[in-house]
């Protein structure tokens, strides 16, 4: 076990939470929290500030903490409405053990996110409140040409619009293991260490 893993372990405990409830806190799967309580794992810095606000510490505590020579492609899902985001997370970490999956509600943090850190796979929502997932879509390919963006969505009539973005594939919700394999098959830019 690592000093972060450790150190998140105890903070853990000591606030009475579940890795569950951590997870769906910070929206990333459970095994997530796992893969860095374990050492084999750890979280980059925009979760790392969510953990200390979650735990009321300041970000360079977990930060000191950090083994970063662990390597694993970062992977990120943008849904508005949590219930999804929570409900799917798990389902693409069963699929991808190895990845760092990451989720947001707000279109402008997965950016910044993706600006910061190299993703390779972004599951995006068409329909995100006022903004447009086709329109994220874009923006993350113009931060990173080799993003492979599937998109996950209640709409399938969106599936004309959403292959103008180069996008990679199209899942239609509710999301199922197979499914999520299928599109990775298909990827256009290959991923290494997802699973």
């Amino acid at each position: 076990m690592s000093l972060f893993g450790e150190t998140l372990k105890k903070m853990r405990r000591q606030h009475n939470i579940s890795q569950m409830q951590l997870a769906d806190e910070l929206y990333v799967s459970r095994s997530c929290i796992a893969n860095w309580e374990t050492g084999r794992r750890v979280p980059d810095i925009t979760v790392l500030s969510r953990l200390a606000l979650l735990f009321g510490v300041d970000i360079s505590l977990l930060a000191g903490t950090l083994d970063t020579d662990v390597p694993s492609p970062d992977v990120i899902m943008v849904d508005d409405e949590t219930i999804l985001l929570a409900g799917t997370i798990p389902v693409l970490a069963e699929v991808m053990p190895l990845a760092t999956i990451t989720g947001f509600t707000k279109a402008s943090e997965a950016l910044s996110f993706s600006q910061r850190n190299r993703v390779s796979i972004a599951f995006l929502d068409i329909a995100l409140g006022k903004t447009s997932g086709l329109d994220l879509c874009r923006s993350l390919i113009e931060t990173n040409p080799l993003i492979n963006v599937i998109f996950i969505t209640s709409y399938p009539e969106y599936a004309l619009k959403a292959w103008d973005t180069a996008a990679s594939g199209f899942l239609v919700k509710p999301v199922s293991l197979e499914d999520v394999r299928s599109q990775l098959d298909k990827l256009r830019y290959p991923v290494s260490g997802l699973c």
